[in-house]
């Protein structure tokens, strides 16, 4: 479990459809994520073996439905968002959500081989209904992990857009990495970073 830890903190700091049934609430879209992909992933001879890039496919078909990193992109870009082009946009999105997607992906393949129980606290809700927190315990082999999960209500149900890990929340974390780069560099020196970084993985 440490080994997991570490493993996310130094990537945080590097710097489809919805799924089935029951995201009409928080608890149940946070659990549906973890397990089903949890489960995925264990099942997926590949990934189980620790092969990194097979685990990334088992994120993008069985977590991304339960997200909206679009709305983690744009919030993690600030102020810079809305004088970004429609294009810029998207092609920060994309970027982002790799990055996201190969950061799940290596942390799965760190707790490949444990026997591991979730444990999820009932939601907190935002006044206006709209946001809610979901609290969560990871036992494992070692020592417990608590993560927590920030959801919004969208027409398609509760999406997963912020993670937090030991009181950093993965918005939190970008978004001075990304306000230096676009200080130095503009939207289109962020995306180029973006891209150089997703370039790398694996390799």
């Amino acid at each position: 479990m440490k080994k997991f830890l570490m493993a996310l903190m130094t990537a945080l700091t590097m710097t489809g459809a919805l799924a089935q049934t029951g995201t009409a609430n928080p608890n149940t879209a946070v659990k549906q994520a973890v397990e089903t992909v949890v489960k995925a992933a264990k099942a997926d001879p590949a990934s189980r073996a620790g092969d990194v890039l097979a685990t990334v496919k088992v994120v993008e078909r069985d977590f991304l439905p339960y997200t909206d990193f679009r709305r983690t992109t744009r919030l993690a870009v600030g102020a810079a968002w809305k004088t970004a082009t429609p294009a810029q946009q998207q092609q920060l999105f994309e970027q982002f959500q790799t990055v996201l997607v190969h950061t799940y992906a290596l942390q799965l393949t760190q707790l490949r081989g444990q026997t591991l129980t979730f444990h999820f606290s009932p939601a907190t809700l935002s006044a206006n209904g709209t946001d809610a927190v979901v609290n969560t315990r990871v036992s494992g082999s070692g020592d417990d992990l608590e993560v927590g999960y920030r959801l919004g209500r969208t027409s398609e149900g509760w999406k997963i857009y912020d993670i937090d890990m030991m009181g950093a929340w993965l918005i939190q974390i970008y978004r001075q990495q990304f306000a230096d780069q676009i200080a130095r560099n503009g939207i289109d020196g962020l995306i180029k970073y973006l891209a150089a970084h997703n370039a790398r993985f694996g390799k």
